[in-house]
């Protein structure tokens, strides 16, 4: 066996260590020699996407890791428990009982990398930045619950909310509430280009597109994180089967997104001493998308008959060779309130009989003709394998006649998604903070990003709302199964599976174990090198 290390659960969507095999020493912050990271995850400037590295416009797991590393936020998610706790802040409350109006104390000597000093002003900018772009790609829907943010002093924000919001805290703890510098980011506009002036722990001091980026410790960095290494090198590779070739020779160290089921079976059973597993539990979920404006997709029968057809088990077993498990609700196991509604609805195996049975009370001729849509370079290289067995296991019966059609362009997927051009399509969403709202609103929200064209006025009106006056989540989990329920019933999105959290690296690499947060960005500060001798 090769060196694998396991982290378990300490609180709902984080990790903690649970054992070593090899133990995890200490790192050297002062080693000269960069920590040097592999990824596939695609950073492309194009004309529907001109400013990959603004805060305002990224919304992805690729874009966020490099947000998390070179911006600050007021708050960040910690290594263990759920609460958010200060970063740029030096202290964070609610000021009335409501949950209505938020205050944060800066810490004492912030600075932009640049060197100019940060204040109150800097904050309310950044947040009024990205709500007035409103990128139809970018976070801007996690901060629409703002009403107005003043700034009483340059050491004090307050955060004036429409409607109380016990999540609001995790919210901040997101890029979309990263603090920009005013004089190098427009009110109005993107920034263009592969730039990234922030006062977080690394800046970035160089990008090579397609080739690396090179990411020093920020001198002027003050806040509540502790680098274990000086620099970080992001090396591109275009697939997970060259990413491990240059881990094996040394050229890299680290490798997280993406890699095959293969590769993480093969690994796991390796004899290389020089190469370590870290598994953790995950909170990634995949899901099909239906667009319920669509003349077919639209019609709630077909949504159910294809509910009533998927097969989670062998997608899981077949294609993710049990890297995965099948999941039964939108909100996945590990987060508070998760439920089993698709299961209890539908079952675990397809019902052919079941599916034959909505299509004929709705008076549907079959076979059902459908086109399901997926990326082939966003979420790995399985995904077309996925799709093809979902086209199998739909068939089968002749209840549908399905057509796949694959995209290798992320930014023209997400547009074509947003324009409605799908019938059905695949996603996936790796959470922004781990709490039951972050499965239900960006999905359901009034701002929700997928422009959904579904909507379910008890979702949207009651259950968010009544979920987020309640500040102890678990008086909020009746609501919650009721919108579980409302999802599974009427098939808007169906879940497939979730994920878990893999990263290799090579023995001498410490802090693989906290590098993973919760929301499934790369940490690169935890990452160290053990000194020899």
């Amino acid at each position: 066996m090769n060196r694998k290390l396991l982290v378990l659960p300490a609180v709902i969507g984080l990790a903690a260590p649970l054992l070593a095999g090899c133990g995890s020493g200490g790192g050297s912050g002062g080693d000269a020699k960069p920590i040097v990271v592999g990824t596939t995850d695609a950073f492309q400037m194009s004309k529907d996407n001109p400013a990959p590295l603004d805060p305002a416009t990224g919304y992805d797991i690729g874009t966020w890791s490099i947000f998390q590393n070179t911006y600050q936020t007021l708050l960040r998610l910690p290594r263990s428990g759920t609460d958010p706790e200060p970063e740029a802040a030096k202290e964070c409350h609610f000021t009335d009982s409501l949950g209505e109006q938020y205050r944060c104390t800066l810490r004492d000597g912030l600075s932009f990398s640049n060197g100019r000093k940060i204040t109150s002003a800097d904050v309310k900018y950044s947040v009024d930045r990205t709500l007035r772009i409103n990128d139809p790609n970018g976070p801007a829907s996690l901060l629409t619950n703002v009403d107005k943010v003043e700034t009483p002093d340059e050491d004090t924000v307050v955060f004036h909310l429409k409607d109380p919001d016990s999540t609001f805290p995790f919210k901040l703890a997101t890029p979309a509430a990263d603090i920009v510098d005013s004089g190098t980011y427009a009110p109005d506009k993107l920034h263009p280009g592969f730039g990234v002036l922030g006062s977080g722990p690394y800046t970035l001091s160089s990008w090579t597109p397609g080739t690396s980026a090179v990411f020093e410790r920020n001198p002027k960095y003050k806040g509540s994180i502790k680098l274990s290494n000086s620099r970080i090198e992001l090396r591109f590779f275009t697939s997970s089967a060259s990413m491990e070739r240059a881990l094996k020779a040394g050229t890299i160290d680290v490798m997280n997104r993406t890699m095959t089921p293969d590769q993480i079976n093969r690994l796991t059973l390796a004899t290389d001493q020089d190469i370590k597993l870290t598994v953790a539990p995950g909170t990634e979920i995949r899901y099909l998308v239906f667009n319920t404006a669509d003349r077919t997709a639209g019609q709630k029968a077909v949504r159910q008959a294809v509910a009533a057809l998927v097969n989670r088990q062998a997608i899981t077993r077949d294609v993710y060779q049990r890297t995965t498990e099948p999941l039964f609700s939108m909100v996945p196991q590990g987060i508070t309130s998760h439920a089993n509604p698709f299961f209890d609805f539908y079952g675990a195996l397809p019902n052919i009989a079941k599916a034959r049975s909505f299509l004929k009370k709705a008076d549907i001729s079959t076979p059902v003709r459908l086109t399901l849509s997926y990326t082939t370079n966003h979420y790995g290289e399985a995904t077309a394998a996925e799709f093809a067995m979902l086209k199998q296991q739909l068939e089968v019966g002749g209840l549908f006649r399905i057509s796949l059609q694959a995209v290798s362009d992320w930014d023209a997927y997400k547009t074509s998604y947003r324009g409605r051009a799908f019938q059905v399509f695949g996603m996936g969403w790796f959470p922004d903070f781990p709490d039951p709202d972050n499965y239900l609103a960006p999905f359901f929200g009034a701002d929700n990003f997928l422009n959904f064209a579904y909507d379910n006025p008890v979702i949207r009106n009651q259950i968010i709302n009544s979920t987020r006056h309640k500040t102890q989540r678990s008086g909020a989990v009746d609501d919650f199964e009721q919108a579980q329920q409302i999802i599974a019933r009427e098939v808007p999105l169906l879940p497939l599976w979730q994920g878990k959290q893999y990263l290799l690296a090579r023995g001498d690499i410490t802090g693989t174990e906290w590098a993973l947060n919760a929301s499934s960005t790369t940490q690169f500060w935890e990452l160290g090198r053990r000194v020899s001798g």
